[in-house]
Parts: structure tokens; sequence; C-alpha cells
């Protein structure tokens, strides 16, 4: 597998048979995704502009929903959670991915806002690679995605979500 980041909590991942997944396309962040961008599968974690900008990828199938499926041999689940700490009052749902690909299970956590419980860990279960938002502001911050990567335990972690140089949202 690989995994290529295209920014804020875009990843482009690729298994070795060649089966590509784009996760949360955006636009208006204050930079620009690559050009010309396909997938077999584009994954959506919740509707807003900078986690669903449809238009600038090519996809044979969209996931946005919770549940499992399974696409181009690839086992997915989307598990429902909330935008912001506050049950989603504040901002709405939000879906995490757990995707297995060539024996390794990835959790694309979109835009998690709530604090990670045993409720939730429970639901996510065991994951080898964690991507997931060290932001704030809309997102849980540096501190909260520690909790996430010491109660799930990833073999990896992969920060997304966050503010470079040239971003243009209200995050760290």
């Amino acid at each position: 597998m690989k995994i290529r980041y295209l920014g804020h909590s875009c990843f482009e991942i690729t298994s070795k048979a060649g089966v590509k997944i784009i996760t949360d396309p955006y636009t208006k962040v204050g930079y620009e995704l690559p050009q010309g961008l396909t997938a077999d599968i584009l994954t959506l974690s919740h509707s807003h502009f900078d986690h669903n900008y449809v238009q600038a990828v090519k996809a044979g199938n969209i996931v946005s929903e919770v549940g499992k499926c399974s696409v181009h041999g690839i086992d997915m689940e989307g598990i429902d959670s909330f935008h912001d700490p506050k049950h989603g009052t504040l901002r709405g749902k939000n879906v995490i991915y757990k995707i297995k690909i060539d024996g390794i299970t990835l959790c694309h956590m979109g835009d998690i806002g709530e604090e990670c419980t045993e409720i939730l860990a429970k639901k996510i279960g065991s994951v080898d690679v964690l991507l997931i938002p060290v932001g704030g502001t809309y997102t849980v911050d540096a501190l909260g995605a520690k909790k996430y990567a010491d109660v799930l335990k990833p073999k990896t972690v992969i920060p997304m979500h966050y503010k470079p140089e040239d971003g243009a949202l209200d995050i760290m």
C-alpha cells in the first residue's frame, strides 16, 4: 500500500493491486488539490466544502455513509461520530472510515471533533495506521489526537487537518 498526502484531510491510498482511494477532497483552504485526480473509491467524511469537493476527483465509486461495504475487493466500514464535542449540535456528524487494504487496517478519522471515549474506541477497534486531525478549532487538537492514538495504539499515526503556511482556515 502507498499513502500520498494531498493536503488537509485528503490522501491518495493505492493498494498493491492498483486500487486507488481518495479521501475528503477539499476546496477553499488556501491551497489547491493536484489536477486530474482519479480514484476507484472516493470517501467523504461529511458534507463541508473542505471535505467533499467531489468535482476535483473522477471517481468510480463514492462512499459517504455509515456501514460496511466492499468495493473493488477493499473492505470498508463507516463509523458514526460527531464533528464537535457537543454531539453534533455545532457542526453535525462525521463518518470515520476503517479501510482494510493489503492486510493493513487504516483508519481515516475525518473531522472527528468528539473526545475519545471507550464506546467510540470499541467501535473503531484495532487499527494499524491512524490518519487523524490535529489542528483544533473544528476538530480535536494535538492533545485530543494523542488520546486517540494512546487508546487505539496504531503502529503508525499520520497527522492531518492542520494549518500549513499557505492555509486559510482558522486551525493550528
